[in-house]
């Protein structure tokens, strides 16, 4: 609990560095590259500030090299869950108690640490363990995970300035209490970002955590513990654990002191969580809080007036950078049938241009799918478009795995807008385009509108301004974020706060005090200096 109101500047985002050829940086971060390739690393939970060893021995591999063992995690499982989640609970009053300006000393230095002297080996983890090329890996590994460190911070200090005005003889504040019990992170594979900030955002806010990263990010992961812990963050406050999903869930989940979770992941596993939640409503001492971000189904939509290279360049980029791997990735896109042959001799032309391959190849603009799961998924939903008399492949389409799990920026044409490829998600490298006519533009957003369960991402393109108002009338609800005559992935911390709603999630906007605000439980505080004598009023008498 902290009511201290020290403001902090207004952080500015980390520069973004280049990797050009020749550059300081580049050989900087092919030499770390080279240097963590020729070894193994051995990654334990830590639990209570301990080293902990799970019984299960597991491989982390290179999704573009998968016979490449970069080292192993231990898995544990529900006994070592319930450690961590012991661990928390022991750390609580301490840590809740801690003045908040000394827990947020601790980021800005954990921030420090990851910009300067881990930041190569940031990158180079994620693009070895999660196949992102160097710049994907720099504005998510690097950049990103600073600008949250940072920016919770300025938010936070805000927030704790944010108090009641008191009237005379009375002194009213608020105090912003941690949550009462522990909450769980549950974090993706795609950005190491995002990995860091659900159990960093919460454990700013004075709450303690158990972390449960994703299998396929935990070569990067281990590195973001270790930062955390030389930043100075105290034993039990953020417990890193490794366990089969539901077993950890079973654990948590019934956990009377479970206070919240930080969640973002797929839709069914998020609506599995909010079903065992309902479930154990009543077992809880507090009602937990719910903050996640799943999936999307996000579109491009054109307008007969939009500028046809850039509609096509935000395709390509929007659609199949990281492989098509973000939330926000465009994967339907709609265009009017008087653009679509240049848009489309477009297309063609850049990804013809695109090579496929190792991150270790600066050259190579697209890399893997993260495992073989991903692979299968995407494959099938390839192979099955190709079956589909109304769909036609523009360019791509091509899979293989015998090295790495490579898919190739695939983009389909379709004659039906309600096709599969239209509407369920598919997280990879494809993009569907239903070709509109020109006079049909309302009746095409209506279709925008109506065709996903998701609302996270979408971009109009419009030279003509009444266009662009009236699409984003038109779909008011269709996206969280919503990019005019831009690309609708790279959302910035402290420029574009985060997050959709419908099927997409809470809409709690990661990267702005909107999201802090979700940690905390306000207590409002009355001071009367002197107290009334006599319980009479003056029109008593």
């Amino acid at each position: 609990m902290s009511t201290g109101f020290f403001q902090v500047p207004t952080p500015i985002n980390e520069p973004i560095l280049a990797y050009a050829s020749g550059s300081k940086e580049r050989e900087q971060l092919q030499n770390k590259l080279a240097e963590l390739r020729a070894k193994q690393i051995d990654i334990p939970m830590y639990i209570g500030g301990k080293s902990v060893q799970g019984a299960q021995k597991v491989a982390m591999t290179c999704p573009h090299d998968h016979q490449h063992v970069l080292g192993h995690y231990y898995e544990g499982g529900k006994k070592e869950v319930g450690q961590a989640i012991d661990a928390a609970l022991a750390a609580h009053a301490a840590w809740s108690a801690t003045p908040w300006e000394r827990r947020a000393a601790i980021f800005l230095k954990a921030a420090e640490l990851s910009a300067t002297k881990y930041r190569m080996d940031l990158n180079a983890r994620t693009m070895l363990g999660q196949s992102k090329n160097a710049f994907q890996a720099e504005i998510d590994a690097a950049c990103e995970w600073v600008d949250f460190l940072r920016f919770n911070v300025h938010y936070a200090s805000q927030i704790y300035a944010d108090q009641p005005i008191s009237s005379p003889g009375v002194w009213n504040r608020v105090e912003y209490r941690a949550l009462e019990g522990f909450v769980y992170a549950l974090t993706p594979f795609n950005f190491t970002a995002i990995a860091g900030n659900l159990p960093a955002a919460p454990a700013l806010m004075g709450n303690t955590v158990v972390w449960k990263p994703s299998p396929s990010q935990v070569y990067s992961a281990g590195l973001l513990m270790d930062i955390l812990t030389e930043a100075g963050l105290p034993a039990g406050v953020i417990n890193l654990v490794f366990a089969d999903g539901p077993e950890a869930g079973d654990v948590v989940f019934n956990h009377r002191d479970f206070a919240g979770v930080h969640f973002t992941g797929s839709t069914a596993v998020f609506q599995t969580i909010w079903k065992n939640i309902g479930n154990n409503i009543s077992n809880y001492k507090s009602y937990p809080r719910i903050v996640g971000e799943t999936g999307g189904k996000d579109f491009v939509v054109a307008h007969p007036s939009a500028e046809p290279k850039a509609l096509a360049v935000a395709i390509i980029r929007g659609a199949f950078e990281y492989q098509g791997q973000k939330c926000s990735a465009a994967s339907r896109a709609y265009v009017p049938a008087s653009l679509w042959s240049q848009v489309e001799a477009y297309l063609k032309e850049d990804l013809a241009a695109i090579r496929m391959g190792g991150t270790e190849d600066f050259g190579n603009f697209v890399n893997a799918v993260i495992d073989a799961k991903a692979f299968a998924k995407i494959s099938g939903f390839i192979a099955d478009a190709k079956q589909d008399a109304d769909v036609s492949v523009v360019a791509g389409g091509h899979c293989d795995d015998s090295k790495g799990y490579f898919v190739e920026p695939t983009v389909l044409l379709t004659k039906n807008p309600k096709s599969r490829t239209m509407v369920e998600e598919i997280f990879g490298p494809v993009l569907t385009v239903y070709v509109y006519p020109d006079a049909e533009w309302n009746q095409t957003l209506k279709l925008v509108d109506e065709t996903s369960a998701y609302a996270l991402t979408g971009a109009i393109f419009a030279q003509d301004s009444y266009a662009l108002e009236e699409a984003k009338a038109a779909l008011v609800n269709a996206a969280g974020n919503l990019y005019l005559n831009d690309k609708c992935t790279g959302a910035v911390v402290g420029q574009q706060p985060f997050g959709g709603a419908r099927a997409s999630g809470t809409n709690d906007k990661a990267g702005s005090y909107l999201n802090l605000l979700r940690w905390v439980s306000p207590r409002t505080v009355k001071e009367v200096f002197v107290s009334p004598t006599d319980f009479r009023y003056p029109f008593l008498g």
